[in-house]
This record gives C-alpha cells, structure tokens and sequence, in this order.
C-alpha cells in the first residue's frame, strides 16, 4: 500500500531533523506521531490544561494538512506523566471530543522530555 509524509519530519531546533514523521497516511487512515504540549514559540508551558490544549491544537494543524480535522480522530493513545493530572487532562479533551469521542488509550508513563506532562498519539480516518 501506498503511504505518504503529512506535515514532513519533526526537527530540532537546531534544524537537525528526527527520523520520524507527524503523519503518515495510508490508505484513508491518517497516523500522528506522538504530540507534545509545545506552544507557538517551541516551548511547553507549564500545566496539564494548557499542554493537552496544545497537543490538540497541534493535532489539528497536521490533520488541517491532510484536509481533516479533529473530528476524524478516531483512535487516541494518552501518555500523563502522573495520573493526579487525569481529571485535569480530561476536562480538557472532553471539550475537544464532545461527541463521538474517539476511542483512547491511558497510560502513565515518564516522557522524553522532563518538562512534558503529556504526550498523545492519534488515528484518524477520512
């Protein structure tokens, strides 16, 4: 099966590019790459509720790329650094999935990167 790049290669930023992809479509399927809570300065904020803010908007700008949106998410996987940020978490993505809510995944589980509280990784179909 055919697949193509969505969004290009993740880069540091120094420029020095990651041998990874923000999404691969295959077929009708679109798979994002696990999301940070990065700002649009490259920063991640501190707090639960403004880095899965961000991984959301992040989530949306690649999909924009492949003519989807959120909407067409699917599948997520959730990975929170602790779980007393659960409810916290969850208010937040409640408001972005109000209906039809993909299916998800939790886990806890330390992150790549110290300052990160959250990392999510979704499918998306369209």
């Amino acid at each position: 099966m055919k697949h193509e790049i969505i969004g290009g290669n993740f880069t540091l930023a120094d420029g020095t590019p990651l041998p990874l992809s923000k999404a691969v479509r295959a077929g009708d399927f679109v798979f994002l790459s696990g999301q940070l809570g990065f700002d649009n300065t490259g920063t991640i904020p501190s707090g639960i509720k403004a880095q899965t803010s961000h991984c959301i908007r992040n989530m949306a700008s690649i999909l924009q790329e492949a003519s989807l949106d959120i909407s067409h998410i699917v599948k997520t996987t959730i990975w929170l650094t602790d779980l007393s940020n659960f409810a916290e978490f969850n208010e937040v993505y409640q408001k972005a999935f109000p209906q039809l809510p993909p299916a998800r995944s939790t886990v806890c589980s330390q992150l790549a990167l110290p300052s990160a509280l959250i990392e999510i990784e979704a499918i998306a179909y369209g």
